[in-house]
């Protein structure tokens, strides 16, 4: 069992226990706002390898976003049924596209890199469908912009370390990680809780015992069927 722990856990803390585990994490982006506004929507309720064939697929079948936008929405969940939910994101992927066109007078989203990040982020929310994890994503993986997407593992494993109070909702949770962690940090607190949510801090089954985070974590050991065994303090790397 581990003692109480004896450090305030800070997202530099984390990020300098968990990058030894999952290695360098550089920010690219890749400047798309548009596709990567629509793969986001495709990427609800679903994993990323069923958005990523609905994605290609879509863009196969379509040419244009032009040509999406004019489609029958049978048509395009047609294209995209192997993402889930087709019927219900099939007629949001038509009418964000249409007020993009409505608004921009093309479909191009560049404004939001230029624009203070909370008018951007504004901007966004007030398309149909888009919520905070959302607009997020586009403004962090397609602008470079910091602002933190909250995905189930983000918000899983926030809560469990708590960085966030465990009542916060995933919606304010935006908000209060944003808070917190650096900007130039954002990217990288965001993919390295993502991966160590899917291979480490589990959902049913925490491996706690090989967590590099268990000797500052206040739920290590506690959470329903968290694995038991000695405290990994090689896995822990440096403390700083």
């Amino acid at each position: 069992m581990t003692t109480a722990p004896t450090a305030p856990i800070t997202p530099h803390l984390v990020l300098a226990r968990l990058r030894p585990r999952y290695g360098d994490l550089p920010w690219r982006p890749h400047g798309d706002a548009v596709g990567e506004l629509v793969l986001t929507i495709l990427s609800q309720h679903t994993n990323d390898t069923l958005s990523g064939k609905a994605f290609a697929r879509l863009l196969a079948t379509f040419p244009t976003w032009e040509a999406i936008a004019a489609s029958p929405a049978e048509a395009i969940a047609a294209a995209i049924r192997d993402g889930g939910l087709a019927g219900q994101k099939a007629p949001r992927i038509k009418a964000v596209l249409q007020r993009i066109r409505q608004e921009r007078g093309a479909f191009d989203l560049s404004l939001l890199r230029d624009l203070p990040l909370e008018e951007a982020r504004a901007w966004l929310l007030a398309l149909p469908g888009v919520g905070p994890k959302t607009a997020a994503c586009v403004l962090m993986f397609a602008l470079g912009r910091p602002a933190l997407p909250v995905d189930t593992h983000v918000y899983r494993v926030s809560r469990r370390l708590g960085l966030i109070p465990a009542s916060a909702s995933e919606a304010r949770a935006h908000t209060l990680l944003e808070a917190i962690v650096p900007a130039e940090d954002v990217y990288a607190f965001h993919v390295a809780l993502i991966k160590h949510g899917r291979h480490t801090c589990t959902a049913r089954a925490p491996n706690c015992a090989d967590c590099p985070l268990n000797d500052v974590c206040p739920s290590a050991f506690r959470v329903n069927n968290a694995k038991p065994g000695t405290v990994n303090a090689a896995a822990r790397g440096t403390t700083s």
